[in-house]
């Protein structure tokens, strides 16, 4: 596992509860791009419901992860891009999935007009750290 940090609420800062303010770490960064609610064949799961379409857009991350031998445990930083803030709790819970509170990433989530298409509610990247290989 990489040596990550969590520094929850750095001197002079406000502590936050739904995110860390800083998360350190060395070895091979992974970005994911902004995942969508979409199934393996291309299909919106979960049309007009934000709770759906989050936990769609956390398999489909843990899937992007997984590819680059990488999981949750390692993620420094998520992104979240909605259309309206009110589906921020779905994300959060879905998030509570994938991720114990104790270990949050630090996040940004923003507010957006809209998306690549109207249907979809909810966008979230990833960046995370692994650990260097090992030499041979």
């Amino acid at each position: 596992m990489s040596e990550l940090t969590w520094i929850p609420a750095p001197d002079g800062v406000a502590p936050a509860s739904q995110y860390t303010h800083v998360v350190t770490g060395s070895g091979r960064f992974v970005a994911v791009s902004g995942q969508l609610a979409l199934d393996e064949d291309g299909k919106l799961v979960g049309e007009g419901d934000p709770a759906a379409q989050a936990r769609q857009i956390f398999e489909n991350l843990r899937r992007c992860l997984a590819s680059a031998g990488a999981n949750f445990g390692q993620v420094v930083k998520l992104t979240y891009f909605v259309t309206d803030m009110a589906h921020m709790p779905a994300v959060r819970a879905a998030r509570a999935e994938h991720i114990p509170d104790d270990r949050l990433p630090a996040a940004s989530a923003v507010q957006v007009v809209s998306l690549v298409r109207p249907e979809f509610l909810i966008e979230i990247e990833a960046f995370a750290v692994l650990p260097e290989p090992a030499p041979e």
